[in-house]
């Protein structure tokens, strides 16, 4: 794999001419495998090697773009992503055209009130749903986005979505619709209203088998509720609310690790076969009771108790 690499590197002129130039007899579907293994930024710079190679790029199924790699020194970066950034991702979206893409990753600083580059994002997003992607892993820092693309929001062929970190997604529209939907990574993602999380975006994603939820001092919803999920694993950090509720029939995994709590008023487990809690004491919460989880994963066949667990169950 590195010897082709190496060849990807040498300039047009070898690349066209001599007996040992065994890339070229690779076929197009390998090399853009090839290309999709590179950095994206590496991979856009093979399209200027020749007409071949511009047609090759196009192959390129995975997309990864973080502007704090683009060269912006640190006070910039924490603001917004700078003109060169928007040109490489324009330049590379261009260069594919409505070729099908696997998957994009897309890490970028966005202003709050920055409306040009809230349009760069949501056009970038549209693109790649239009070209059947599978997997968006979506990261917004700092002053947050407050919306979603409505066209990620329906995509009917994605199958993976990570959102993240610090990413304002204010209320959720009610049309919310994925079908394809199995795993969904959340990190520090900040909701209107903290239902929302089960009643509209769960509620919209009738085949999710995984969700990983990792929220630290805000925004943490109380009550996680789906009839598909197998797999749940929930860091809070900072936990200011008093209660949380569990409502998942089909659930086979728990990781949950939080403030023991003053209640857990709905512990719905009945297919649970692994759990793990780590559950600490916290000031903010004087008496916390914790019988009803314990009574509600009583029937696991694996659980590991924290230490903190332990003192406090």
């Amino acid at each position: 794999m590195f010897q082709v690499l190496l060849f990807i590197s040498m300039d047009a002129k070898k690349l066209d001419t001599g007996p040992r130039d065994a890339i070229n007899w690779l076929p197009d579907e390998i090399l853009g495998k090839i290309l999709s293994l590179l950095a994206t930024k590496q991979a856009v710079s093979t399209s200027v090697l020749s007409k071949k190679w511009r047609t090759l790029f196009k192959l390129v199924d995975t997309l990864e773009f973080d502007d704090s790699v683009s060269g912006m020194g640190e006070q910039e970066a924490s603001y917004v992503f700078p003109e060169s950034f928007k040109d490489l991702v324009d330049r590379t979206v261009a260069l594919q055209c409505d070729y099908p893409i696997r998957k994009l990753s897309l890490k970028c600083h966005v202003g709050r009130d920055d409306e040009q580059r809230k349009a760069c994002v949501g056009r970038w997003i549209s693109n790649v749903v239009g070209r059947g992607v599978s997997e968006v892993v979506l990261r917004i820092n700092d002053r947050g986005l407050h919306f979603l693309s409505p066209q990620l929001l329906t995509c009917k062929t994605l199958v993976k979505l990570t959102l993240g970190t610090r990413l304002f997604l204010g209320k959720l529209p009610s049309y919310v619709s994925l079908p394809s939907l199995k795993f969904l990574f959340i990190h520090s993602v900040f909701f209107d209203d903290f239902g929302e999380l089960s009643n509209v975006l769960l509620a919209g994603c009738p085949v999710v088998e995984a969700l990983y939820l990792n929220q630290n001092g805000e925004s943490m919803p109380y009550t996680i509720s789906s009839p598909t999920l197998k797999r749940l694993s929930v860091h809070y950090e900072y936990h200011f609310e008093s209660v949380i509720s569990f409502d998942l029939p089909n659930l086979e995994y728990l990781d949950y690790s939080d403030y023991a709590l003053y209640g857990y008023p709905q512990v719905n487990l009945e297919s649970l076969v692994e759990a793990y809690l780590n559950l600490d004491k916290a000031e903010h919460v004087e008496s916390p009771d914790v019988t009803k989880l314990i009574m509600g994963i009583r029937n696991v066949e694996i659980l590991s108790l924290s230490p903190d667990s332990v003192g406090v169950s």
